[in-house]
């Protein structure tokens, strides 16, 4: 893959970094991720990831939905953090299972019941439902996601930005 390919799609892509630039893309695209809001699909996806939010890129989607729609995880994994911030509101932070990734999943209006730090995910299972929490408007519930590559810590808050556009897909019927 290109480097300019890999730098749209919010890798880095330095000369020294590019072999492990295409293999994060390579495992990303292997998982399939969902789509994490319940009945939407593919074509209703808006890529915001570089957009402006005040001063900085916004480094995620936002996928607008009703208030109260499921919200699911997107890959196996466990539940990293459960975390109540005053910008993402009501969060979810997912390792996958190899700890290379975290999903973050913000705004919700709710955890799914049960759902707890540790609990094991496997790819569909509810997290919670799209909501308005955190600096969201409150007549725009929408599901802010992100994807970071986890620093070398793994620290469920450090990691490289990765546009999960590209990676998003339909749920199988």
């Amino acid at each position: 893959m290109l480097v300019a390919g890999l730098a749209a799609l919010g890798v880095a892509a330095h000369a020294s970094e590019l072999a492990d630039a295409e293999a994060t893309v390579q495992v990303l695209a292997s998982r399939r991720l969902l789509i994490p809001v319940v009945g939407i699909s593919r074509t209703s996806l808006r890529d915001s990831f570089t957009e402006r939010r005040g001063v900085k890129a916004h480094e995620a989607i936002d996928i607008a939905a009703p208030r109260g729609t499921p919200v699911v995880a997107v890959d196996d994994g466990r539940v990293a953090k459960l975390f109540r911030s005053a910008a993402g509101g009501l969060t979810v932070y997912q390792f996958d299972v190899d700890v290379k990734f975290a999903y973050f999943y913000a705004h919700l209006d709710s955890y799914s019941d049960g759902l707890r730090e540790g609990s094991i995910l496997k790819r569909g299972d509810s997290i919670g439902y799209v909501g308005s929490t955190g600096n969201a408007k409150a007549d725009a519930p929408h599901l802010h996601f992100a994807i970071v590559l986890l620093a070398p810590d793994k620290k469920w808050w450090k990691g490289s930005p990765i546009n999960p556009y590209p990676f998003l897909n339909d749920m199988a019927p």
